[in-house]
């Protein structure tokens, strides 16, 4: 059974930084797609990025984020990060990390929740003005 445990949530002022860490057992990385996305109070789940393979490693991002949120994975701990600097209020929601069950494709589809099998039960971010 795939289990992922998300960590770093916190509260934060606006411009500041937090990174979330996200625990997977069950499982080695691997080349599945991993990803994250958040749900804001009222809001529906939105996709904010995600690690996929194609030919190689492939990055997405919201465009909300691009620039300042930095998606990665360490294979050896079996973890994969969000680091997330200048942070703004907007960003205030809750944070979900996710993995595919297998191949994502096209690879633009690791931008969509449906693509992920597995999830984590989320952290809070709160980002105060």
């Amino acid at each position: 059974q795939v289990q992922l445990v998300e960590s770093g949530g916190g509260l934060v002022q606006a411009g500041g930084s937090l990174r979330l860490s996200c625990a997977a057992s069950g499982r080695t990385f691997g080349t599945y797609t991993m990803g994250w996305f958040r749900q804001a109070p009222g809001k529906e789940r939105e996709f904010v990025a995600a690690v996929t393979w194609s030919r190689g490693i492939l990055y997405y991002y919201a465009d909300s984020v691009k620039g300042r949120f930095t998606i990665s994975r360490d294979n050896a701990k079996n973890t994969l990060y969000l680091q997330m600097n200048s942070l703004k209020p907007e960003d205030t929601a809750v944070y979900y990390c996710a993995t595919s069950s297998g191949y994502v494709f096209p690879p633009e589809a690791s931008r969509q929740s449906k693509s992920y099998a597995y999830w984590g039960q989320g952290t809070q971010i709160t980002v105060s003005s």
